[in-house]
C-alpha cells in the first residue's frame, strides 16, 4: 500500500515537471505568434452566466478580462456574417414560434432582418433558471461587426477574436468574406489579435490562402471523418446512454494516426490545434482525451500550440495544465482567470448589472 502511494506521488511529480517543461516551450511558440500564454478563450462569450453568443455574454467576457472572444461564424441569406453555433436555430431562439414552417432550416435560409427578429436569450432563462435574468429575454443574434464593436468597446479591456468557420461547406467564399470584414475594420494589423479555427481542413487552407499572416488552429475530434479511433464503433452504434463515459474510453487508433492530423494542421498553415478534453465530471462537453502529455509533447515538437476545449472546473484546469496545454476554451472566464492569478476587478454579477442585465 505504501509502495503504491510512493509510486503515485512520483508519477504526479513527473507529470508536474513534464507540464512545466511543456509550458516553457508553449510560451515560446505563443510569443512568436503574439498569442497570450496560457490563453483564456471565452467560448461563445461568458456563456455559463449569460446566453451564448449574445451581447451579454461577450460584454461579460470582455470586462472580466478574457484574452479572446470566441465565436462561430455563419452567413445569412443576404450575405451578412453572424455569430451562431448550431446548424439551425431551434436550441437557442424562438424560431419555432416565429417561423414554425422553417424552424429546422439552416441559418443561411434566413435574412439578417429575420434573424434579428428572434429572441436569442429567453431559452437560457428556461434552461438555467438559477442563472436567469429578466433582461436576457429578447437578446438578439449578433453580426461579426457587432462582436468587433464589443471587443473594441472597453479601452481597458481589448480582447482579440477567436473565430471558427462553422459548417463552411454551406457558405462558399466565407473565408474571403471574413478577410474583407476584418481588413475593413483594421483587425489584421496586430499579430495575434485574431485567431482563426476550423474542424474543416479545406476551410483552414482557404483561410491560410486569404490571411497567411493570421494564426490558425485545426480543431481536433476523435471519430469518423477526423482522427480515427481504435474502436470502429460510434456512440450511436454502441447503444450506450452515457456519452461522456463512452468518449472517455476512446483512444486514437495509433500514435501515427494522431500525428497524421498534426501534419494535416501544419500542411493547412495552422500554428496550433484545438483538441477535446475528457472532463472529470462528464457532461455534455466531455469528449475524448486528446490532450494527453504525449500528445501535447508531439504537438510542441512540431511547433504547434495546444488550445483545449471546453473546460470549466478547477479539477480539469489542473489536469489539462499539468498535461501541457497552452490555452483553454471555457464557458467560465472568471474562474479560469482567477485560477491563473488574474482576478477580475469585479464579480460577474456586478459586471452584468453595470450593463443593465
Amino acid at each position: 500500500m505504501l509502495a503504491k502511494g510512493i509510486y503515485r506521488l512520483c508519477g504526479l511529480a513527473l507529470l508536474t515537471l513534464a507540464g512545466l517543461a511543456e509550458a516553457g516551450e508553449g510560451r515560446e511558440l505563443a510569443a512568436r505568434q503574439g498569442i497570450p500564454n496560457p490563453a483564456v478563450i471565452a467560448h461563445r462569450g461568458a456563456s455559463f452566466d449569460a446566453p451564448e453568443s449574445t451581447a451579454a455574454a461577450y460584454l461579460l467576457a470582455r470586462d472580466l478580462g478574457a484574452d479572446y472572444l470566441e465565436l462561430d461564424l455563419q452567413r445569412t441569406r443576404d450575405g451578412v456574417l453572424v455569430a451562431v453555433h448550431d446548424d439551425n436555430l431551434q436550441r437557442t431562439s424562438d424560431v419555432a414560434r416565429r417561423f414554425p414552417e422553417r424552424k429546422g432550416s439552416p441559418v443561411s435560409a434566413f435574412s439578417l432582418a429575420e434573424l434579428k427578429s428572434l429572441d436569442a436569450g429567453s431559452w437560457f432563462n428556461q434552461a438555467y433558471p438559477e442563472r436567469a435574468r429578466a433582461a436576457f429575454a429578447g437578446l438578439r443574434i449578433l453580426t461579426l461587426d457587432e462582436v468587433m464593436d464589443i471587443a473594441e468597446g472597453n479601452p481597458e479591456k481589448r480582447p482579440g477574436l477567436y473565430i471558427e468557420t462553422k459548417v463552411p461547406s454551406l457558405f462558399p467564399g466565407i473565408e474571403a468574406d471574413l478577410k474583407a470584414r476584418l481588413q475593413a475594420r483594421g483587425w489584421l494589423d496586430t499579430p495575434g489579435r485574431v485567431v482563426l479555427q476550423s474542424f474543416d481542413r479545406n476551410s483552414l487552407a482557404l483561410l491560410h490562402k486569404e490571411m497567411p499572416q493570421v494564426p490558425k488552429v485545426l480543431l481536433l475530434w476523435l471519430g469518423k471523418g477526423s482522427i480515427e479511433p481504435a474502436s470502429a464503433q460510434t456512440f450511436a452504434e454502441s447503444g450506450e446512454t452515457d456519452k461522456a463515459a463512452f468518449y472517455a474510453r476512446q483512444q486514437p487508433k495509433s500514435a501515427a494516426e494522431f500525428e497524421r492530423w498534426l501534419d494535416y494542421a501544419k500542411a493547412a498553415g495552422a500554428i496550433g490545434t484545438g483538441p477535446s478534453a475528457a472532463l472529470t465530471a462528464g457532461g455534455a462537453q466531455s469528449y475524448a482525451d486528446l490532450v494527453q502529455p504525449w500528445m501535447n509533447r508531439m504537438s510542441h515538437d512540431k511547433g504547434l500550440l495546444v488550445h483545449v476545449y471546453t473546460v470549466d472546473e478547477k479539477v480539469d484546469f489542473d489536469k489539462v495544465m499539468a498535461a501541457g496545454v497552452d490555452g483553454i476554451f471555457t464557458n467560465r472566464s472568471g474562474p479560469l482567470l482567477r485560477y491563473f492569478a488574474r482576478p477580475p476587478a469585479r464579480e460577474e454579477a456586478q459586471i452584468l448589472a453595470a450593463h443593465d442585465y
